[in-house]
């Protein structure tokens, strides 16, 4: 795994080699896919029955490997004269804890 931390954007892992398709593993690790737009596979895994706070994961292919930049949304984005997102981009706290699960069981699925 590589990491790749971006306090704008997220926290990234690349998954090198991957053996299985991206929502087949994102599946194992408990996110729903959403929607394909533009070569990127968004996917969430909500923490509470209202949807909100959830994490979010955007991922694209590169080759063979598995690029996963994820990050918590807190609430629903805002509309109004602006649009607002409510994302916690931070790499450490519940970001890097989640990083972490998605690693500890995504592994498997790349090649050693």
């Amino acid at each position: 795994m590589l990491l790749i931390r971006n306090s704008t954007t997220g926290m990234k892992l690349r998954f090198k080699k991957i053996k299985e398709n991206p929502v087949s593993i994102l599946r194992q690790v408990g996110y729903v896919f959403q929607r394909e737009e533009g070569g990127e596979m968004s996917f969430v895994r909500e923490l509470a029955r209202a949807g909100y706070p959830r994490f979010h994961i955007y991922t694209k292919l590169d080759g063979a490997d598995l690029i996963v930049n994820i990050h918590l949304d807190q609430k629903k984005e805002t509309y109004g004269d602006s649009t607002r997102h409510h994302g916690e981009y931070d790499n450490s706290g519940p970001v890097h804890d989640e990083a972490k699960r998605i690693w500890d069981i995504a592994w498997q699925y790349c090649e050693n």
